[in-house]
């Protein structure tokens, strides 16, 4: 059987594809190499809550075409995303805000609080931050920065901070106000009954094979479709020819617990160094969950290795370069497209996936 397009990959970009190309009456198949679909947005009921098994992951985006798309597939609840930073059992308010600010140095005001970051910057002597850890301590101060940074990133990344990139770090919110919610975003919230409902709509009436591998059988899958819509790395694509792209993977420790109850929001980073975990997310609170028990998931960060699975490429100058090179091999590929986190060797929002893959099927089959 003839397909217009095979789609590797059911996560948000193939899923996206997927339906953007039955809508306009192709051919599609979606394969998959997991047992399910929605790839890292996947979401699994464990004692009738939604947990989010690749990680916790917060809808938000300023993008009204992207918003208003994601709702004809969900429907969305008003979860706001308000972290808290635990330091050695101190709490602190995540994004750094007023609440934050008098919690470390008593200041009341604004113009207290400005004054303290500005103090402690000038006393640090930065005027041009190079690295992560100069920018931190230009935008927060010294104090905030060795307590709620330092530990936490160095943890997430396995680097000490002054040999990471600023602009890591650069969207970091730091708010003169009251305000709790950790994004600048216009639309947020969680798809009410988990994502994994909202990829299975995005995929209704579309066929989808699981636990199937392109790359073990990739000539064969090849002569199955016109073109092929890649979410895969892109270095294991060309076998690793260029050498391996680094990433940072995430392991988790899922446990339920007997009680309704555990840390009483969402998510909670550590960001001490010695605590060995970044963060305990209580996956319950993101639907404002009334069950009898609860279910955490504390997250570890480690370096990837063929095997693990890829979450957050590292785009320094290195692995950017290595990319390139790998970018100009796909260029190449007169019927593969390559999309997504994955394919494009970008760290991606939600919203950016989406807007991509829309874009890609515009592009596609106008």
């Amino acid at each position: 059987m003839k397909y217009d397009y095979l789609v590797v990959g059911s996560g948000l970009y193939g899923a996206v594809f997927a339906q953007e190309a039955k809508k306009a009456g192709k051919k599609v198949l979606v394969i998959d190499k997991r047992p399910q679909i929605a790839g890292n947005v996947y979401t699994k009921e464990i004692e009738g809550i939604n947990v989010h098994i690749y990680g916790a992951h917060i809808f938000h985006t300023n993008n009204k075409k992207v918003w208003e798309y994601v709702n004809r597939f969900a429907e969305f609840n008003r979860f706001t995303n308000s972290p808290v930073a635990n330091y050695h059992g101190e709490l602190y308010s995540l994004p750094f805000n007023m609440y934050t600010f008098n919690k470390m140095w008593g200041v009341v005001t604004p113009e207290e609080a400005e004054a303290k970051i500005e103090e402690q910057k000038k006393a640090a002597g930065i005027k041009e931050p190079k690295n992560l850890e100069e920018q931190a301590i230009s935008l927060v101060g010294t104090d905030i920065y060795e307590k709620l940074i330092k530990g936490y990133t160095e943890k997430q990344w396995g680097r000490p901070c002054d040999q990471l990139p600023a602009f890591i770090i650069k969207r970091l919110p730091v708010r003169l106000t009251f305000d709790n919610n950790y994004f600048n975003a216009l639309y947020q919230g969680i798809p009410i009954g988990g994502y994994t409902k909202m990829v299975a709509n995005l995929l209704e009436r579309i066929e989808v094979r699981l636990e199937e591998d392109y790359l073990k059988d990739k000539e064969n899958y090849d002569a199955m479709a016109d073109k092929v819509i890649y979410t895969g790395p892109i270095d294991a694509y060309f076998g690793y020819s260029l050498g391996t792209l680094e990433y940072r993977s995430v392991r988790f420790e899922t446990e339920v617990l007997d009680k309704p109850n555990f840390q009483g929001n969402a998510a909670v980073n550590y960001t001490d160094r010695e605590t060995p975990w970044t963060r305990i997310i209580e996956h319950k609170w993101f639907e404002f969950g009334t069950q009898p028990k609860t279910v955490i998931s504390r997250e570890y960060s480690s370096e990837w290795k063929p095997g693990d699975e890829p979450y957050y490429p590292v785009n320094d100058e290195k692995n950017g370069a290595l990319y390139q090179e790998y970018k100009k091999l796909a260029d190449k590929e007169s019927k593969i497209i390559f999309g997504g986190r994955l394919g494009e060797y970008k760290y991606y929002d939600m919203d950016a996936v989406i807007a991509s893959a829309l874009d890609m099927a515009e592009k596609e089959l106008r």
